[in-house]
């Protein structure tokens, strides 16, 4: 790294932890102020940091390789997430706002009742806060590592005598951190030098996440993608100019791959956005894709998401927040990545020889073989700070959210209000948060050391929330749903996810969530027949509380007659400008797309252009009605 690298980074670190501790005062009040910014944030900024967590660091190097192996229709397993983050924003985002809740846990009482209610609220304070959490904060880290490797050498900064502690440390417990043979010294080195790298980037992230909460959180984020995107699209820029434009990457591609690419990829599979042209496209598959938006653990927005969305001033923001962070999720940020993708792909073809399992792992060591060959100073400086902004972006939002069950479910419901029957002071919680940011950054860092091993427990996990997606969807627009059917959907799932893992593999894995979220779904309805629908006084409290759309039936009459009348009426418009905003992000991400890297249009359609103009143009004249459907009721608070 050269002087002006540093200096570029140096600067970041600094406006980061001054941000944190600007706003100490403020978070120290209250769980409210220190998890949720004291419900004040305007829609369009927490639409962008929900953005920037999801710009994780990982994320291009994970897209990078999708796009190598599978092709670029193989990005639809992320993409057709659009539809679950516009069903949170049209359907329910202003309902997680009413709820008046600071976690996602914590509503299952409001919703609920009964000791059912209390035990569902800690099962899911722990699986959230603790498990899931953990585990996906130790692979962003793992991540971090692989990124941070080329450019940290401490070992080369640092005095020997400074370094060798931690070496001896590394491999006297055995935590190797990079990729060789743990009798090689050189990969020790490597080791330390990577877990001092993270130490101090996970040392400042804590500082002023810890200190300032939600509100330092945001403005980070803001910053850290700005810095992400700029980077990034110089990035980009230089990889296509380097090869000679778009026109000739798109060329490249062609000749490059004629005879097959990786696992005898073609050449329009590589670029194709189509089913007609895409690798390895079967019924099964189109399925899991058409149905993967609802039959997903973040199904209704549970998680950061849903925290977002209660942080923010209003009903609208809330709505506008999802609006903002799927466009800039799924359309930006995909546009500013295939050209990046397929350039890089075509700069440092794989090598043939390679198997299939480390295919995957080359083609993302190429984003960062890439920054490091062709960026020149300055450039060079502002990627990786930008990288280190997407990871610190993803890491402040696992510790607070992570924090907030901790705090919120765990010590204030179970420790203090139901055990040693007492209520904790708004400033005790702030502390026990702080203390929970640490402890939870520690599981994570021991987690991360087991990473080689972890790949079981992800695929139950991804199992595991296939089949709560449902569920978590029918508890806002129906009433029937109980806390019985919750928690028959979690233990069908807990049983099912390894028996389906032995019996169906790898190759399966559509058919394995198909299967998950089609019992799990079915149990959970058997639990609603068998008994029935939650007392009436508490549904009748949590419907004035909401004000939930769909299926109130009874509840809604004796609420509000007009509002029992209209609640389906309501759904409709909301699941009509859901899916319409998502005609105009797809149309918007294949028309740019498939001009920028030269994609090949479906059989049936006679040109490339024509198929760019038909989409470009169904996708903005769709945009007045989403927009009146979706926001045209909506009133000033």
């Amino acid at each position: 790294m050269r002087t002006v690298d540093v200096v570029i980074l140096a600067v970041f670190i600094l406006y980061a932890v001054t941000v944190g501790l600007r706003h100490r005062r403020q978070a120290s009040k209250n769980l409210e102020e220190y998890f949720l910014a004291g419900r004040t944030l305007p829609g369009w900024k927490a639409g962008l940091s929900m953005a920037a967590t999801q710009f994780a660091a990982d994320t291009p190097l994970l897209v990078t390789g999708i796009v190598a192996v599978s092709g670029i229709f193989g990005l639809w397993q992320l993409w057709i997430y659009a539809v679950t983050f516009l069903l949170m924003g049209f359907v329910l985002a202003g309902a997680w706002r009413r709820a008046g809740v600071v976690t996602d846990a914590e509503l299952t009482e409001v919703r609920y009742g009964g000791r059912p209610a209390a035990v569902l609220r800690g099962v899911k304070a722990f699986y959230l806060g603790t498990l899931i959490n953990c585990v996906s904060l130790a692979w962003v880290l793992f991540a971090a590592a692989k990124i941070a490797e080329p450019f940290l050498v401490w070992h080369e900064w640092l005095p020997t005598g400074l370094l060798q502690p931690v070496v001896t440390f590394v491999e006297t417990v055995g935590m190797p951190l990079t990729i060789g043979a743990p009798d090689d010294p050189a990969v020790w080195v490597q080791t330390a030098n990577n877990l001092v790298s993270l130490l101090l980037i996970l040392a400042f992230t804590t500082l002023y996440s810890a200190t300032g909460g939600l509100r330092s959180v945001v403005a980070t984020d803001v910053v850290q993608i700005g810095v992400m995107f700029v980077g990034t699209v110089a990035f980009t820029v230089i990889v296509v100019m380097e090869i000679g434009g778009l026109g000739a990457m798109t060329e490249r591609v062609y000749e490059t791959f004629a005879d097959g690419g990786p696992g005898g990829i073609t050449p329009d599979q590589i670029l194709a956005f189509t089913p007609g042209h895409g690798k390895d496209v079967t019924l099964t598959v189109l399925s899991l894709i058409g149905l993967l938006w609802l039959i997903n653990s973040v199904s209704d927005g549970t998680g950061y998401l849903a925290q977002r969305s209660m942080a923010c001033r209003s009903d609208r923001d809330a709505k506008t927040a999802a609006v903002v962070f799927t466009f800039t999720q799924v359309v930006v940020r995909s546009l500013v990545w295939l050209p990046l993708s397929v350039g890089l792909l075509v700069l440092f073809p794989p090598d043939p020889s390679l198997a299939p399992g480390l295919l995957q792992a080359d083609r993302e060591a190429s984003y960062v073989r890439g920054m490091a060959e062709l960026l020149p100073p300055g450039l060079m400086g502002l990627m990786l700070t930008g990288m280190l902004a997407a990871l610190a972006s993803t890491v402040d939002t696992h510790l607070n959210w992570g924090a907030s069950y901790w705090t919120n479910d765990l010590y204030k419901r179970f420790i203090c209000q139901a055990w040693l029957k007492t209520e904790p002071s708004g400033r005790s919680l702030v502390w026990v948060a702080r203390g929970s940011t640490v402890g939870i950054l520690a599981v994570a860092l021991v987690i991360m050391t087991q990473l080689t091993s972890i790949n079981q427990a992800w695929q139950i996990n991804l199992l595991f929330g296939a089949g709560l997606g449902v569920v978590q969807v029918l508890r806002w627009i129906w009433w029937r749903m109980n806390a019985w059917a919750e928690i028959a959907a979690m233990l069908t799932s807990a049983v099912a996810a390894p028996l389906l893992l032995v019996s169906l593999g790898d190759d399966q894995q559509a058919l394995r969530l198909l299967l998950m979220a089609t019992v799990s779904t079915g149990a959970a309805l058997a639990a609603v027949w068998i008994r029935g629908p939650e007392e009436t006084v508490g549904l009748t409290a949590f419907y004035r509380r909401v004000r939930p759309v769909g299926f109130w039936g009874p509840i809604a009459a004796a609420v509000d007659p007009i509002a029992a009348a209209t609640g389906p009426a309501r759904l409709g418009r909301a699941l009509g400008a859901m899916a319409l905003c998502a005609v105009t992000v797809f149309c918007l991400l294949v028309g740019i797309g498939t001009w920028l890297v030269g994609s090949p249009p479906p059989a049936w359609m006679p040109s490339r252009p024509i198929w760019v103009g038909c989409l470009l143009l169904v996708g903005l004249a769709v945009c007045p009605v989403w927009y009146r459907l979706g926001y045209g009721a909506d009133r000033p608070r």
